[in-house]
């Protein structure tokens, strides 16, 4: 009697766990259904922009008004497209268990920086007012997986703007905590004043396919996959991540991650003895730049305008001596702006150093920047490594002139093997690397370049731009092949450029013996600065 009372019991509990599992799996359905509606959504509201701008741009292609404003919604298309499309892909890779941390040594104020940068204009377009709190920070550089924590903080912030209505209040938090030995807590908190979150969606967040609002009643498009990564992400490297929501009062959240410490040295001795002038009307921000720079034994004059500066250069030319550089800082008072006055000092003295140290995009700003003769960039927020080997390179680097177009560099009289499979892809990058004066040999796949590189003669091409996916012999084998053919000139650049943009291609990338890593759609900022840097 006892052992059927007990299999009874047993076939009750099971009969339980299969109602919860079934119960699981329904709702897992749901939420999958209710996804995929999602992104027929989402995916064909780009899709429909770019189809009907194209079409738009070539019915009125005499018309330069009409067709620039076409392919500037494009653009916006695209980005938007192909960020739903990473989100899809980066879900299935961590889910299929193939997501790997590459961890690198990096500067912590450049990524606040580049990823402030990124979510500027999103923040400017809904009028938003954002603060970044990371005064407070002592080190600079850490081992850690850099796109990966980028990515983190681009999602967080990202809901922020999105769920955060017009004219709302976010902002970016940084401090460091002590952590076990040679690590610190890198402790990110992102505050807003936006719709916030109830009780119950919150426990269900970083669940996949979880959005606050269905698109297509409140215009908020995304995955609903974001937070799930992020969650995923987070635990992979150790750390932490808290939520703190209130239905129409906003969100907090506090990711801390345990990030490996790096020794820092920064080179003061150059700049030691060098007349250096400062910029910058913002007391705080000049009150920073007299602090790092003193405390290293680093003369400074620090003025907050334009006139200010012209003042000081007339008297210190009186002295028969000159500035070796000036640093422009963010903000300027009086009249004109910086860029103007970049010019006319570059007029007044070619030879001048002129640094320019902002929040602002490089990559957006750099061709003004550098038609105006400001030839190196520090980045805010900075630290004491940062500002002084930024000027201490800037310095050492200045030839006292710039390139009548800064955005292209002059390559004549070198040579670029292309190679790409794909013909489109190959005429796109052919075009815009013509622009540098370089001559352009192209190859359809990693057999032809390796045969192409082994039968030029010693120094004949100057760089190689390598795809990876592509028939007869991939980018990675063909890279080996050239490095280990035992030639002279073996070691040329060789940079990747391809779709394969996971940090595990990169990684790989590397690995195979290239330089580096040119992502596509390729961005012809990027493209052109990895060819500065490689053969300039």
């Amino acid at each position: 009697m006892s052992e059927d009372r007990r299999t009874r019991e047993e076939l009750l509990k099971e009969n339980g766990e299969l109602k919860k599992k079934l119960s699981e799996a329904n709702a897992a359905n749901v939420a999958k259904e209710t996804f995929l509606s999602n992104m027929s959504h989402d995916i064909r509201t780009p899709m429909n922009a770019i189809v009907g701008m194209t079409a738009l741009a070539k019915k009125y292609i005499d018309e330069k008004a009409r067709v620039a404003d076409a392919l500037n919604k494009i653009d916006a298309a695209s980005v938007h497209l192909l960020s739903l499309i990473n989100d899809i892909l980066d879900m299935s890779r961590i889910n299929s268990g193939k997501m790997e941390m590459t961890p690198e040594l990096f500067s912590l104020p450049a990524l606040i920086h580049d990823t402030v940068s990124l979510i500027r204009p999103q923040l400017e377009k809904r009028g938003h007012r954002f603060e970044l709190l990371a005064d407070e920070l002592e080190t600079e550089s850490f081992y850690g997986d850099t796109l990966r924590i980028r990515q983190i903080l681009v999602n967080i912030l990202s809901n922020a703007v999105k769920y955060t209505p017009d004219g709302g209040e976010i902002s970016l938090s940084v401090k460091e905590l002590e952590g076990e030995e040679g690590t610190k807590n890198v402790v990110f908190v992102c505050k807003d004043n936006g719709m916030g979150m109830s009780k119950d969606f919150v426990e269900r967040i970083f669940e996949p396919f979880e959005r606050v609002n269905n698109s297509t009643i409140s215009g908020i498009e995304g995955t609903g996959l974001g937070m799930s990564i992020v969650k995923k992400l987070v635990d992979a490297m150790h750390g932490k991540i808290e939520i703190d929501s209130e239905l129409s009062k906003g969100t907090a959240i506090t990711i801390s991650l345990p990030l490996k410490v790096s020794e820092e040295t920064v080179d003061s001795q150059s700049l030691k003895g060098k007349d250096i002038l400062i910029i910058e009307a913002d007391e705080k921000q000049a009150a920073r730049f007299k602090d790092i720079l003193f405390s290293e034994g680093i003369a400074c004059n620090i003025v907050s305008s334009a006139a200010d500066a012209l003042n000081a250069m007339t008297e210190i030319s009186f002295r028969d001596a000159s500035y070796s550089m000036v640093v422009i800082g963010e903000e300027m008072k009086g009249e004109g702006n910086i860029f103007e006055l970049a010019s006319y000092l570059t007029k007044s003295d070619p030879g001048l150093c002129l640094v320019l140290s902002s929040s602002a995009d490089w990559d957006a700003i750099e061709y003004q920047a550098q038609k105006n003769g400001i030839s190196a960039f520090i980045p805010v927020p900075f630290y004491k490594r940062s500002l002084i080997n930024g000027l201490a390179q800037a310095l050492s680097k200045n030839t006292g002139s710039s390139s009548s177009d800064p955005l292209f560099p002059d390559l004549k009289g070198k040579r670029i093997l292309l190679v790409e499979d794909n013909m489109i892809n190959r005429e796109i990058a052919k075009e815009m690397l013509s622009s540098t004066g370089a001559e352009i040999i192209t190859a359809e796949n990693g057999r032809e370049a390796v045969d192409a590189f082994t039968s030029s003669a010693p120094g004949y091409y100057s760089i190689i731009l390598m795809d990876i996916q592509m028939p007869v012999m991939d980018g990675y084998t063909a890279t080996e092949m050239i490095r280990g053919c035992g030639r002279e000139d073996a070691d040329l650049p060789i940079f990747a450029m391809t779709a394969n943009t996971f940090a595990e291609d990169i990684a790989k990338a590397k690995a195979s013996g290239m330089n580096g890593h040119v992502a596509k759609p390729i961005d012809l900022n990027i493209l052109m600065q990895t060819l500065k840097k490689a053969l300039l």
